[in-house]
């Protein structure tokens, strides 16, 4: 009888576990898409609605992946590519556009794959993603005949763009908001704080469960051992001190293994991926100074 009843919990904590690992890895494979959220991504709209000219344009992943995206030209031959985080899409970026603009970059704004209308059928917050920044890398130079090109990232899009920029040299200057330092890290971070388990052995399990249902590894998706690569050239790193959601730690750990020449600045805020909203002057002011800078 205590061996059965012993059986039994076992068996339990394990499906426990097992139900665990499936909902943990959908949530990262399969992002909720809900309405756009005007506190966060503060325009919902187009950006003519802020008064500015812009194309609808198509392009493809270096993987080939069909991406969805929005060219705002400017008056320079300088642009920047915004790189939205998990769950969003391309009106993430919009808060930063009027600025840069005015600082005469054009900006090209797109969804990720499994994302907003864009193609891709699974999200891996960065390994395949990074795909996905270096063809609108590629875009803008084979079409947009750029060559000073820029990338902005937040949360899961800064992670894919220090994957992209590590690899793809056509990408000169990064600004890279909100990232974790290492996938594995952020969901043990999770686990504990929003779930209130173990992070052994749910992440070996949500682990596992993500590379068949991806092929991916989680460790594969580690900004802070891919962003020394970067050097020489220029980045900026963000990150609010009350994150409630990537702890500023990580943002401090990518830029500790950052090479030179780099910057870093906590916005004071204390929501995720919010740094705009904590002083938007402030804000606006660094990020297109250090990309008219860095792109000339």
């Amino acid at each position: 009888m205590i061996r059965k009843t012993a059986l039994g919990i076992v068996v339990f904590i394990l499906v426990v576990f097992l139900g665990a690992g499936w909902y943990f890895s959908s949530q990262i494979i399969h992002p909720a898409k809900g309405p756009c959220d005007k506190k966060h991504f503060i325009y919902c709209g187009t950006p003519e609605d802020m008064g500015l000219k812009y194309e609808d344009v198509s392009f493809t992943a270096s993987d080939g992946v069909s991406l969805k995206g929005w060219y705002i030209p400017g008056n320079r031959k300088e642009a920047v590519i915004m790189v939205h985080g998990h769950g969003a899409d391309r009106h993430e970026g919009l808060r930063w556009v009027r600025v840069l603009n005015r600082f005469g970059m054009s900006v090209l704004l797109f969804d990720l794959r499994n994302h907003g209308t864009s193609g891709g059928d699974v999200t891996t917050m960065g390994f395949f993603e990074k795909r996905d920044v270096s063809g609108a890398a590629a875009w803008l130079k084979a079409i947009k005949k750029i060559e000073q090109i820029g990338v902005f990232g937040v949360s899961m899009g800064a992670s894919s763009s220090i994957l992209a920029m590590a690899e793809d040299k056509n990408i000169k200057a990064g600004v890279f908001e909100a990232g974790f330092s290492s996938l594995r890290k952020e969901l043990n971070d999770i686990a504990s704080r929003d779930f209130g388990l173990p992070s052994v052995p749910l992440i070996n399990i949500v682990s596992l469960l993500f590379r068949l249902r991806t092929g991916v590894s989680l460790d594969a998706v580690a900004p802070e051992k891919a962003i020394a690569k970067i050097s020489p050239r220029s980045l900026f790193v963000i990150h609010c001190p009350g994150d409630d959601y990537i702890h500023f730690s990580h943002g401090k750990r990518i830029f500790e293994s950052a090479g030179q020449p780099k910057d870093f600045w906590a916005s004071p805020c204390t929501t995720h991926a919010e740094a705009w909203q904590g002083d938007p002057d402030v804000a606006e002011r660094r990020v297109a100074l250090f990309f008219s800078k860095n792109l000339r």
